[in-house]
């Protein structure tokens, strides 16, 4: 068998709250790939925590301990020490699509939703606290924010503005993790020192406004190839009738938006590049890749985002370990070469 040329990319990750799961296991395999060399990782919300883990381990230990890192950050938002089952428990352990379905129609759940529709995250005064803060706390903060290995960013937005923000390098604490999955209606906003103005603001998750940020990504010195690890469907066939599908696709709309608004710039550029219209060098060429499960997040809720139920956590990280492998072995040689996200067809 051909030795495998080495190859440098930029990651691009995807918040989607327990969802990220899938994108823990879209890691998991590539760190497998000794010849993959991630050169920059830019994340939101999950996305910035997996990104987080994902710098943390190849600085401390290299791709075995990132992997590691990764499964004990999904370990605690499971709340279970070690999500791996025998396969004979994933054999008997529900269809996610059925926990999902049972899971938004259940009492608790609507009530709990309902809940945070009417109740303020600020009633709770005094005896509040960000659920993530004890997770991120754990973090290992001068790995995070080495300027060696990859460049990492992560994307939160500014409550008072309502404008993306990016920190990086020693910017990046647990505040910057933790407001980067801020979702408003059921955590405080948390306050920051803005990157821009330099005063403190108060930031909600980042998915708003950047999900993830591709724009730091264009730097020259950095690779063209741009891999992003998508958990939120872009297409969903079957309209939504139910009040709670209206709501799923609502918060897939919302948090696509930004995503897509930068693809569209990227494919715009790709053509003044492809007609001459631009000189050479101008403008950065980025070739875009996916990798999605776009069948099973069509199948799942926002309730299963919402909620980390360890059996949906070990189905996600599978299919997002199946779809990585799917991945290179479809599209190994192409990177570095040439781009395979369809771009064209997606905005015709």
């Amino acid at each position: 068998m051909a030795k495998k040329v080495k190859k440098r990319i930029n990651l691009a990750l995807q918040g989607g709250g327990a969802h990220g799961a899938f994108t823990w296991g879209v890691l998991d395999r590539l760190l497998e790939e000794p010849e993959l060399e991630i050169a920059a990782i830019s994340g939101t919300s999950a996305g910035a925590l997996n990104g987080a883990a994902l710098k943390a381990g190849l600085i401390r230990g290299g791709a075995q301990q990132a992997r590691d890192n990764l499964e004990w950050l999904w370990g605690q938002i499971g709340a279970v020490k070690d999500l791996r089952m025998p396969a004979w428990m994933g054999l008997a352990a529900p269809d996610p699509r059925m926990i999902s379905g049972a899971l938004e129609w259940s009492l608790p759940y609507m009530m709990a939703d309902s809940f945070t529709r009417m109740v303020s995250p600020y009633v709770w005064g005094p005896f509040y606290r960000n659920p993530l803060d004890p997770i991120v706390s754990r973090f290992h903060y001068e790995d995070v924010c080495e300027a060696g290995g990859p460049a990492l960013f992560i994307c939160a937005t500014n409550v008072r503005d309502g404008k993306v923000r990016v920190f990086s390098g020693e910017g990046i604490n647990k505040d910057v993790v933790m407001a980067s999955a801020c979702l408003p209606t059921l955590f405080q906003a948390v306050k920051l020192r803005d990157p821009r103005s330099g005063e403190i603001e108060p930031f909600w998750d980042g998915g708003y406004t950047g999900n993830p940020a591709l724009f730091p990504l264009f730097d020259k010195l950095l690779p063209a190839d741009l891999v992003i690890i998508n958990i939120n469907p872009i297409i969903r066939e079957k309209l939504p009738v139910t009040p709670p599908e209206i709501q799923n696709r609502i918060n897939e709309i919302s948090f696509n938006s930004s995503l897509l608004r930068e693809l569209r710039a990227i494919n715009f550029v790709q053509r003044l590049i492809a007609s001459g219209s631009v000189s050479d060098g101008t403008m950065k060429n980025v070739l875009v890749h996916m990798i999605a499960d776009d069948e099973l997040m069509n199948s799942l809720s926002v309730a299963t985002k919402n909620i980390a139920i360890p059996a949906v956590l070990t189905t996600l990280k599978a299919a997002g370990r199946a779809a990585a492998e799917g991945f290179l072995n479809d599209h190994w040689d192409d990177l570095n070469v040439r781009q395979t996200a369809d771009l064209r067809e997606m905005f015709d």
